[in-house]
């Protein structure tokens, strides 16, 4: 059989949908869908009619429409009319049903259904129903594994781009918080909470007293200071010209000498203690704007630090996922006599939650029998260079000092409302400059409802610093703050950092004696001890 055409058409035989299966231009096909009507009769469900050329075999359907085959004459006819009721069937299947506007709306699904049917030359395929059904789903086993893998492909592309764009998000957070809390430009690679966080004792120089770094480096020119009004006013001396130390003009040495003796003056009248620390900070108006002494010489043969870190990372509802106290013990010997000294701790009285570890030149036998820290064979220690002796390290939840609950609301008007508490959990505790640190995800600054405490909001970096003096459980031991701020993301609030200063350990080592190695006799030694966070955020 050889089939030249396949069409759908009206009574009036206008073509709908027509697929050519041989050589035909656009006028044949139009005269020979035109003859149709005249030559098609009216009795016959199935039938055919013949010209001098081709023969037309159709079937009606419904709505007045036909379909219709133009054939060779040299046709086949039975093969024709098994053509015709597949493609009756395939019609409806395809076009969802017989009116006229489907068939135009389906056309091309047609016209791939009928090439299903019939090859290029008009010749009939060995297809059913269902292989046609098949076939122009084109549903592929290879292509879904394709799929599946481009997926898989992309997936994890996004996730590593997701994973990038947090990291350089938290470098640029971490940036915006250094430049925040120093005062200065940011330099150097980004990243690090340096100057953030509790550190140990003000000659320490360490990360807290960055945070602290008062009014020793200040411009020369009277700066816009929108924390003024927390601070405590001393005039009329208070507008003074300031100095930059990292940047603009210096003034001559005398006239600093001058104006840092004026600001420590300042600071007793006032009765502000003196926060001082390495580099120059920005000032925060949480403490002196004193310039910090220079590091007085050793007074005594020996000094000992006792010093504990804590890293803690909690959720938004103030639950500890992690936490990690780690503690040394280092030991400065400042003359022959400090470094011929052996350390006695409270061994015993230790609790055995935490874990102990000597230095391993520490005799550890003498230690586990009698507490007493010596290096071996009758060492002495090194003169004028500090050395850790022992550390502990402790790893529960119970560790961490303060929790915080921060709660955003977005108000649907281009405004945010956060809550936050802070509530103290160790009580045993007492710490000192409590600095909770919150991005603000825009410049503006916030409206407070309701603190305990003071803030400082710093428009450059978008920052805002929630401060208490102290927190034991007698003095704030909990508190609460309630702001409103523009912006629509509630996750540009986190995470939120923590730091504080402590001269209390959550260990209860104690240094019970401090003695000559040869005589036995007490060596006199200063002892200092800090607790402060390493890392301690809420995100």
């Amino acid at each position: 059989m050889v089939v030249l055409s396949a069409s759908v058409c009206t009574r009036q035989g206008k073509a709908l949908v027509s697929r050519q299966f041989v050589e035909m231009n656009r006028l044949r096909v139009e005269g020979l869908l035109a003859a149709f009507p005249k030559l098609v009769g009216h009795a016959k469900q199935h039938t055919y009619v013949e010209t001098d050329s081709v023969r037309y075999v159709y079937q009606p359907l419904e709505n007045n429409l036909y379909l219709l085959l133009v054939t060779t004459k040299a046709s086949n006819i039975v093969e024709d009319l098994g053509t015709l009721r597949l493609l009756a069937k395939v019609v409806p299947d395809v076009a969802g049903g017989l009116q006229e506007h489907t068939i135009n709306e389906n056309a091309f699904e047609l016209i791939f259904a009928f090439d299903e049917v019939l090859t290029a030359g008009g010749y009939k395929e060995e297809a059913t129903l269902s292989s046609i059904r098949t076939n122009l789903i084109m549903d592929s086993h290879e292509e879904k594994i394709h799929k599946a893998l481009q997926q898989s492909k992309e997936d994890a592309a996004r996730a590593e781009m997701q994973k990038k764009a947090k990291t350089l998000q938290e470098q640029k957070m971490a940036q915006q918080r250094q430049t925040f809390l120093s005062g200065q430009a940011p330099s150097g690679s980004l990243g690090g909470m340096e100057g953030f966080g509790g550190g140990g004792a003000p000659s320490q120089g360490g990360m807290f007293d960055q945070f602290q770094g008062m009014e020793q480096q200040v411009p020369t020119q009277q700066e816009y200071n929108p924390y003024a009004s927390l601070q405590k006013s001393a005039a009329p001396v208070a507008t003074a010209p300031k100095v930059l130390a990292k940047s603009g003009m210096k003034l001559s040495m005398g006239k600093g000498g001058k104006k840092d003796s004026l600001m420590a003056a300042m600071a007793v009248e006032d009765n502000l203690l003196p926060v001082g620390g390495k580099g120059g900070g920005m000032d925060f108006g949480f403490g002196a704007p004193a310039v910090a002494p220079p590091p007085a010489a050793p007074s005594t043969p020996l000094s000992l630090i006792l010093e504990e870190k804590i890293s803690v990372n909690m959720n938004r509802e103030g639950g500890v996922e992690s936490c990690e106290v780690k503690g040394i013990l280092n030991l400065t010997a400042n003359t022959d006599v400090g470094a011929a000294a052996v350390i006695t701790v409270n061994k015993s009285q230790l609790p055995s939650t935490f874990n102990y570890a000597t230095h391993p030149k520490v005799d550890k036998k003498i230690y586990e029998q009698r507490g007493v820290l010596a290096l071996k064979g009758g060492k002495a220690f090194p003169v004028a260079r500090s050395v850790g002796i022992l550390r502990w390290s402790y790893n529960n939840e119970d560790a961490a000092p303060i929790s915080i609950n921060c709660w955003p609301e977005d108000e649907g008007s281009g405004r945010i409302t956060v809550s936050i508490e802070m509530e103290l959990t160790r009580t045993d505790l007492v710490l000192h400059d409590v600095n909770i640190l919150l991005p603000l995800g825009t410049t503006e600054p916030p409206a407070i409802e309701s603190i305990d405490g003071q803030y400082k909001h710093d428009p450059n970096s978008g920052m805002m610093c929630w401060h208490f003096d102290i927190v034991d459980s007698n003095t704030n031991p909990n508190g609460s703050l309630e702001f409103s701020v523009a912006g629509n993301n509630s996750d540009a609030f986190f995470p939120i950092q923590i730091g504080f200063r402590s001269q209390t350990l959550l260990c209860p080592i104690a240094i019970t004696g401090v003695t000559d190695s040869s005589s036995g006799s007490p060596v006199p030694n200063d002892i200092s001890m800090s607790f402060v966070p390493d890392k301690y955020q809420c995100a």
